[in-house]
């Protein structure tokens, strides 16, 4: 059906204004949705804006911004365009900044008038957001109020191709109930609710489970709330796919089906994957999304990852090519419009594996139109480049940055300002249709997901001297000259990372030892650490003029906590060297500082929400609806932070998180035990034995994750004073000790 509109309409207290356009019934976007989007981010300054609606160009977005009889006009092709223009307004005209770690929303009065009318259209069909790991390294916990936050910020920054997984459980339990199987057949497959998504990719069955009927339900209903959402804002979501995962059970209730068990090589039991091949991979493929599109309708878009860190059993091309036909067509099953979502995670983490041939045998076994790759990690490791930009498929070009939650201040910050336009523009990338943010976790390096999101409008590279200070204007309120050169301290140490796994973490949060480096714990940096000190003497410097600055009071703690997170590795360096010279007087001294340090830390994080372990473990408990579910899920969320798994696991430390309350009642903590079984040791003129010690922790660290402690849900103090406080403390010792 086509419509034209030539009237206003009025919903609210915002004006609807929708300009004369065709458009297809699918795409008239939902003028309450949009109000309502303006309405919370504006509060009592909506009344000030008008809302309307222009087509597209070229099949792509557009927006445009301007004044009019002291109103200011939003128009855009979607809510999502409309929400781009209010974001382009708030940043350029206002100079006020969204984001997770600090919002600057101090609107001049009278609002700022557009000149010049702004008319913008996005060079990308797609903007995808979210990695399946971000819904438990970050998501595991989140309300709706918190989703209905995070779409907006969504929309604000022009994402239209959201990843959404919540509440696939309760769609599990009835595809496998309908084929027979009990609530005791699935209580060993569902995982706890901090690894369902390991769950979903076939790493793991049942970890940190059973998972209650209770969590599956709410989640259910969270996710409609979510989906709703996304949708009325002109998102169009990408829902999960079969993959092949199939309970422990499987094997017993069907012996005849081609099943095959499969490790994730982390320490973890055989989960079991059925052959694509087999004829029940279709039925139960179609199945799923049957009852997943009942649920949750459907935008057509499906992941699927089959693979996702699991090697198949043959890299026969022949093999590979038919499995990803299967998978495609169990798709094509249920929706005739179904288009794959690919992550190309798999073709870098194994790329051993991994080469031209296989590659192109699974790309090709859908048609170029209905497949769209994500190449995952394009601003460290492309593989485009190496895959004829995965043979004519279409593909997105994507910012990972971050591993774990992993809350190290690091990002790549020329190549997120240069490698998406100049990739748009090579004639190599072929058919790159989309940019995307694929954080494994979020909540930390705000101003690299800023300035990813910055390329959404535009299709050149960015001016960072240019942009770095409008950035720092916007999310400060006002331009500060020491703020200014700050962020060029920061972007020539922290933020010019190196090619890492995410940012390099402080030997403080692995488990003890006198190496430079632990088990997962890097401590590679890719500056001298002396270097980052003047961006720390600098904000201090400018402390007293921006700290009425939300987003200045996270920087200036997040930098602070950088500079001591490097200072305590050479700290623990000092240590080893008294320890080797059997200087007992100066290990005294060195491991006091060492620990006195982690309690500083612990004190400056306690002052900022962000670094807060007891709301995270708050945030868990409040979805229990029994004293026994709250520790389930308490359980939970300290295990993922910490072991990762049980007392023997591969990834322990893997997340990594410097957070007030877990600084000091676990990393602390075993350093303390560390100290003094050292110290034993040169009494005895024993050597220390790690293994040893570590065998001694890991019954430790175990009842840690058991345990029900309290921690502070609510910052205590203030930032700028404990920051300050610890600057005078350690500025001097620390520029001794990088001379």
């Amino acid at each position: 059906m086509q419509l034209s509109f030539h009237r206003i309409f009025f919903t609210g207290s915002i004006l609807l204004t929708f300009i004369t356009g065709t458009v297809t019934a699918a795409n008239i976007p939902d003028k309450k949705a949009i109000s309502d989007l303006v309405k919370r981010v504006l509060k009592e300054h909506a009344v000030h804006f008008e809302t309307g609606f222009i087509p597209q160009e070229n099949g792509k977005d557009v927006f445009e911004l301007e004044s009019k009889g002291g109103i200011i006009l939003l128009k855009g092709s979607n809510g999502i365009s409309i929400a781009s223009a209010l974001n382009y307004y708030l940043q350029n005209y206002a100079h006020c900044d969204i984001s997770w770690n600090g919002t600057n929303m101090n609107l001049p009065n009278p609002l700022p008038v557009v000149k010049t009318k702004v008319h913008k259209a996005t060079p990308y069909q797609y903007r995808y957001y979210l990695n399946y790991c971000t819904f438990n390294y970050t998501m595991s916990w989140w309300s709706w109020d918190r989703w209905q936050w995070e779409i907006d910020w969504m929309a604000l920054n022009g994402v239209n191709m959201p990843l959404a997984l919540t509440g696939q459980n309760s769609i599990w339990d009835r595809v496998y109930k309908g084929m027979g199987f009990t609530d005791k057949d699935l209580s060993s497959f569902f995982s706890g609710p901090s690894y369902f998504n390991w769950f979903w990719m076939g790493n793991l069955d049942g970890w940190g489970g059973p998972l209650p009927q209770s969590f599956m339900r709410d989640h259910e209903a969270l996710q409609k709330k979510i989906l709703e959402r996304e949708r009325s804002l002109g998102m169009t979501p990408v829902l999960p796919a079969f993959t092949g995962h199939v309970p422990p059970a499987f094997k017993d209730k069907f012996p005849n089906a081609k099943v095959k068990r499969t490790n994730w090589d982390a320490g973890f039991d055989d989960v079991y994957i059925l052959d694509p091949g087999d004829s029940m991979f279709s039925l139960i493929g179609k199945r799923f999304m049957e009852e997943e599109i009942r649920t949750f309708g459907t935008d057509h878009y499906y992941s699927s990852d089959t693979f996702n860190e699991n090697l198949p059993p043959t890299n026969d091309s022949t093999y590979l090519h038919n499995i990803s036909r299967k998978i495609y067509q169990s798709m094509t099953a249920a929706d005739t419009a179904a288009v794959w979502v690919m992550q190309g995670w798999m073709f870098h983490y194994q790329k051993d594996f991994w080469h031209p041939a296989q590659i192109k045998a699974l790309m090709t076994a859908a048609p170029d139109d209905k497949m769209i790759v994500l190449d995952l990690y394009s601003e460290n490791f492309p593989v485009w480049n190496r895959t004829d930009a995965y043979f004519g498929k279409q593909w997105i070009w994507c910012m990972l940055l971050n591993f774990g939650g992993n809350i190290g201040m690091y990002g790549r910050i020329n190549n997120v300002a240069n490698d998406p336009a100049n990739a748009l523009h090579d004639p190599a990338a072929r058919n790159m249709v989309g940019i995307g943010l694929t954080p494994e976790g979020i909540e930390q390096n705000p101003v690299m997901y800023a300035l990813m999101m910055e390329n959404v409008w535009r299709d050149q590279p960015i001016d960072l001297d240019q942009w770095l200070k409008a950035y720092a204007l916007r999310r400060y309120g006002k331009q500060n000259t020491d703020a200014d050169k700050a962020w060029d301290v920061l972007r020539k140490t922290a933020y010019n990372g190196g090619l890492t796994e995410g940012s390099p973490e402080s030997i403080l949060t692995g488990r003890p030892t006198f190496n430079t480096s632990s088990n997962r714990t890097k401590t590679m940096l890719n500056y001298p650490p002396g270097e980052m000190v003047p961006a720390w003497d600098l904000l201090v410097k400018a402390s007293d003029d921006l700290k009425g600055s939300d987003g200045f009071r996270y920087d200036l703690v997040d930098v602070t906590r950088q500079i001591l997170a490097n200072y305590a590795d050479s700290l623990q360096q000092q240590v080893a060297k008294a320890y080797k010279n059997n200087d007992s007087i100066a290990f005294k001294k060195y491991s006091t500082a060492f620990l006195v340090l982690l309690d500083d830390m612990d004190k400056l994080l306690a002052t900022r929400k962000d670094f807060l372990l007891g709301k995270w473990l708050s945030d868990a408990k409040s979805w229990g609806t029994t004293p026994g579910e709250k520790a389930l899920y308490e359980r939970n969320a300290r295990n993922l932070i910490t072991l990762w798994g049980d007392k023997n696991s591969e990834l322990h430390e893997y997340s990594s998180r410097q957070w007030a309350g877990l600084l000091k009642s676990f990393y602390k903590a075993r350093w303390e035990q560390y100290f003094t079984y050292v110290k034993s040791c040169m009494r005895q003129h024993k050597a220390i034995d790690d293994k040893y010690f570590d065998d001694q922790m890991k019954d430790w660290e175990w009842k840690w994750v058991n345990a029900h402690e309290l921690y502070p849900s609510a910052v205590q103090g203030n930032s700028v004073a404990v920051a300050k406080e610890i600057y005078g403390k350690y500025t001097a010792v620390i520029r001794q000790t990088y001379k």
